[in-house]
């Protein structure tokens, strides 16, 4: 739908989920509906509790609220039953600390638990944090040793420096069968998850960055008809490299689709606390990537930073160079920005995001763009920057892609400091447990949860049909995961302590590089030096043993 037909809409007094439910399905999205390899095969155990929970609320009745939440928490409670008696927790007090970010991780824990509290008798208290203060306050957990939480939501980067450092509690083999890890994806299996041999999470997310588009823009003859009458080269289309995606949104500058003003790329300048550096990644991986070589941020063999090689330095040229062609204040924008107030309230024509862009676009009540949105993964580049030569190279076999695999996903770990107490050890394993099950898994990537596909039974199309999607679309937003996840060339994010101590001091340097106070090179130059310090400070060889070791060279 294009965005000036929302507006005369919403002035004629329809609400935004009845204009979706009232917008035609545009077919353009089944460009991304490429195979989905291993994970087409539908793995349900039990059909009709996963039919019901997707019909909580259902696909284009608006966004879940806390009595769904607690409704689908219910449903899902019965693997609890079966090792848990009812109020055999019954005065166990537990601490839990997680994001609220968009109003959803922890807020959504809360609903899920609910029940769980209700029939086991513990109680749970909530340490809710935003996106920018989540790395400074587990960090200073770590460092002062004052772990003030019994369970924790956290990301598989984060292991080495609280599994690595004897933080966490060790999984208990109930855990694992009653959350059946067989089904995780296979870039998630160990040793994602482990350390020294030890399990410590459960997965409750998977986390690729895919690109986001709107394919009005793209399908637009106006639009064309500019494209081609400027000389540009190839057809009108859906950039399907960074180069083009540079083009397209200089392109873009001072044109209107639908009466609207037109916007090319969403970048995403404002540092997040350190996980705004991802999307600068998202930028580079395809420049950095080399497909012999398994490293793209460190050197193998000397932890030597690559951020400021010609790749890294070429993805932040790009960035300064969009933005005066992209959004008014985009330099002030940060990817909460860019994903919720800005592509799905109809702004931009491109983001890179994790799959919350694509769980909300129908689901939400914030967006408008459900029905004019496709999926792929990350746009490639025409050459890719070869470390180990110190050349640039273009592949016989075309543009190079490298899909960011940004985060490894959100997961639920229990801390060690209830290992001394059976029952609550217990407890909070159940609890994490419950956040983890395989049913309510398929809950959390069909609607707003900030959580997107981590088991092979979540790429089950037919599910997600019956539930309401429609099956170019699903199976556009579904590809661009599991062809993210299942690509050859995939930049795996390394476990190593101290990784977003890296991530945030990137932040600051880049903020002044966006700012316009120094160069691209000079910047990369200055986080290159801060990286050389945090490694030296941790201890390189050690950073580097256990840098190969999560890269498996």
């Amino acid at each position: 739908m294009k965005v000036s037909d929302f507006e005369r809409m919403m002035a004629i007094g329809l609400s935004r989920r009845a204009i979706l439910k009232t917008s035609a399905s545009l077919g353009a999205v089944a460009a991304g509906s490429a195979m989905l390899g291993p994970f087409g095969t539908a793995f349900a155990q039990d059909a009709s509790l996963r039919s019901q929970i997707l019909q909580v609320p259902g696909v284009g009745k608006g966004s879940p609220t806390d009595a769904d939440w607690q409704k689908v928490g219910e449903m899902c409670l019965e693997a609890t039953k079966k090792s848990v008696k009812q109020g055999e927790f019954a005065g166990v007090e537990l601490s839990f600390m997680g994001l609220n970010n968009q109003n959803l991780h922890n807020v959504l824990f809360r609903g899920f638990l609910k029940p769980w509290e209700d029939y086991t008798g513990a109680k749970i208290t909530w340490i809710d944090l935003a996106q920018a203060d989540y790395n400074p306050r587990l960090q200073q957990a770590i460092a002062t040793g004052t772990v003030d939480f019994d369970l924790l939501e956290m990301g598989a980067p984060f292991e080495g420096d609280v599994c690595g450092k004897g933080l966490a509690s060790e999984m208990p083999d109930w855990v694992k069968t009653q959350i059946d890890m067989d089904d995780y994806v296979d870039y998630l299996k160990a040793p994602v998850g482990t350390w020294d041999g030890k399990t410590y999470r459960v997965s409750v997310d998977g986390d690729c960055h895919n690109f986001n588009y709107r394919t009005d823009y793209f399908a637009d003859a106006d639009l064309a008809k500019a494209w081609k009458d400027e000389g540009h080269e190839g057809e009108w289309g859906v950039p399907k490299t960074w180069q083009k995606v540079q083009e397209v949104t200089k392109f873009l500058k001072g044109k209107t689709i639908g009466g609207m003003e037109a916007v090319g790329y969403l970048d995403a300048p404002k540092a997040w606390g350190g996980f705004g550096f991802y999307f600068l990644g998202s930028r580079a991986t395809a420049y950095a990537k080399h497909p012999d070589d398994k490293a793209w941020l460190f050197d193998t063999d000397t932890m030597k930073p690559r951020i400021n090689n010609p790749a890294w330095v070429r993805a932040i040229q790009d960035v300064i160079d969009a933005l005066p062609s992209e959004a008014g204040d985009q330099l002030n924008a940060d990817p909460g920005t860019t994903a919720f107030q800005q592509f799905l309230a109809g702004t931009g024509s491109m983001v890179s995001w994790w799959g919350d862009v694509g769980a909300s676009a129908r689901t939400s009540d914030s967006s408008v763009v459900g029905d004019t949105i496709g999926f792929d993964i990350l746009p490639g580049s025409d050459d890719v920057y070869n470390s180990k030569t110190g050349q640039w190279e273009k592949l016989a076999s075309g543009p190079n892609h490298a899909p960011n695999m940004a985060y490894l996903g959100w997961g639920v770990y229990v801390m060690a400091r209830v290992d001394s107490d059976e029952k609550k050890k217990k407890a909070a394993w159940s609890a994490a447990a419950h956040l983890g099950g395989k049913d309510l898994a398929l809950w959390t990537a069909a609607y707003p949860s900030g959580f997107q596909c981590y088991r092979k039974s979540q790429f089950d199309i037919k599910e997600w049909v019956s539930a309401g999607y429609d099956e170019a679309f699903i199976s556009g937003y579904l590809a661009s995961q599991s062809n993210s996840y299942n690509h050859p060339n995939a930049a795996i994010e390394p476990r190593i302590p101290g990784i977003f101590q890296y991530y945030s001091v990137a932040e600051d340097e880049l903020a002044k590089v966006f700012a316009g106070q120094v160069t691209a090179q000079a910047g990369a130059d200055a986080i290159a030096a801060a990286w050389e310090k945090i490694t030296d400070q941790l201890g390189r060889d050690k950073q580097l043993a256990l840098y190969k070791a999560s890269l498996g060279a």
